[in-house]
C-alpha cells in the first residue's frame, strides 16, 4: 500500500518550509512532494520500502519540536464522505455548559468536572447530570447571550465543512452538549444534521434536568455506524474528530480518527493527533489544496 506524509502547520504561524519538505522527503525516499498550501501544508510521498511505523519514526526526528502535525496515512481513498464532529472545544472553543455556569456563580466548579471527565478520569454521564442540576432555575435567554458574547467557532471549520459539503461528504456535529446550542452552532458552520442533549426547561426556566437517555461516548459511537450504513459507506470512507474521553471510541472507529486539540489520553490513542494546526487540517490530511476549499 503506497503510503503519504502530510505536514501541516497553523495558518497563524506557517512552519511548513521548504526546507523542512526536503528534509523529510530525504529521509521518507519518496519521489516527488506536492505543496497543498504556501508554509502551511504539503504532502510527501513515503518510499515504498517504509513501513507505517517507520515513515511515522523519520517524520517525527525531522519535524523535532516544530509547530508541526503531521500524519502518515494510505495515499489511495484519502477523501471521505462521511464527517462526524464534536462540537465543544473541537467545532468551537469553549464548553458551552461551563459558560452557562458562570451565570450562577459555577464556572470553575463546573468547569473543573468537565475537565475530568473529558480526560476520562470520571464517568460523563453522572458528571453531565451533576453539572446539569447546577443549573436549576437558570433562565433560558441567557443562552442567546453565551452565543452573542462567548462562544467563538474554531478557524477553519467552516472552511472544511463547506469544502467537504461540496465534494458530497455528509456532515454531523455530534455532542454531549445541548440542542439549545448545537442547533445554532450547526448552522452557523453548514452541518447536514446535529445531534445533542436536550436540557428539560420549566416556563422559561432550566430544571436542572437532562432528558434521558443521555448522549454520550456510547450514543456518538452508535451515530458514527448508524450514518455509515445508511450511506452505503465503508469503514475508511469517515473521518471522525473530537478532543474528549467520549469522543474516543467515535474517533478510532473512523477510517480516518482524528484527536483535535484534545486531552492527553485521547491525543495519544487516536490515529492522527493535531496539535497546532487549525481545522483545515482535516482538509490537508484528505490531500485537499488550498486552492480547492469551498468559498465560505
Amino acid at each position: 500500500m503506497s503510503l503519504v506524509a502530510t505536514l501541516v502547520s497553523s495558518p497563524a504561524d506557517p512552519q511548513v518550509t521548504d526546507s523542512l519538505i526536503i528534509s523529510v522527503s530525504r529521509r521518507l525516499g519518496g519521489d516527488a512532494h506536492k505543496v497543498l498550501a504556501d508554509g502551511i501544508a504539503a504532502d510527501i510521498a513515503v518510499g515504498d520500502y517504509l513501513s507505517h511505523d517507520e515513515a511515522m519514526r523519520r517524520v517525527t526526528e525531522v519535524v523535532a519540536d516544530a509547530a508541526v502535525d503531521f500524519a502518515v496515512l494510505p495515499a489511495e481513498g484519502r477523501r471521505k464522505k462521511l464527517l462526524v464532529a464534536d462540537m465543544d472545544s473541537t467545532m468551537i472553543g469553549q464548553e458551552c455548559i461551563d459558560e452557562l455556569a458562570a451565570f450562577v456563580g459555577l464556572k470553575e466548579h463546573v468547569a473543573a468536572i468537565t475537565e475530568r471527565a473529558m480526560r476520562g478520569e470520571i464517568a460523563f454521564e453522572p458528571a453531565l447530570r451533576e453539572r446539569v442540576a447546577l443549573l436549576k432555575g437558570l433562565d433560558i435567554g441567557v443562552v442567546d447571550e453565551v452565543l452573542r458574547e462567548r462562544i467563538t467557532l474554531t478557524p477553519g471549520g467552516r472552511e472544511m465543512i463547506g469544502t467537504m459539503r461540496a465534494h458530497g461528504a455528509y456532515t454531523a456535529l455530534v455532542s454531549g452538549g445541548f440542542t439549545l446550542f448545537t442547533d445554532r452552532i450547526r448552522d452557523m458552520i453548514g452541518f447536514n444534521e446535529d445531534r445533542s442533549n436536550c436540557l428539560i426547561t420549566e416556563g422559561n426556566q432550566l430544571a436542572g434536568l437532562v432528558a434521558e437517555p443521555i448522549l454520550g461516548k456510547a450514543a456518538k459511537l452508535a451515530t458514527l455506524k448508524e450514518l455509515r450504513e445508511t450511506r452505503g459507506l465503508a469503514h475508511h470512507e469517515t473521518v471522525g474528530i473530537g478532543d474528549g474521553a467520549n469522543d474516543l471510541d467515535m474517533i478510532n472507529e473512523s477510517g480516518l480518527g482524528i484527536a483535535f486539540h484534545a486531552k492527553p489520553k485521547v491525543a495519544a490513542a487516536a490515529q492522527v493527533s493535531i496539535r497546532h494546526a487549525d481545522l483545515t487540517a482535516i482538509l490537508y490530511l484528505q490531500g485537499f489544496a488550498r486552492e480547492d476549499f469551498a468559498a465560505v
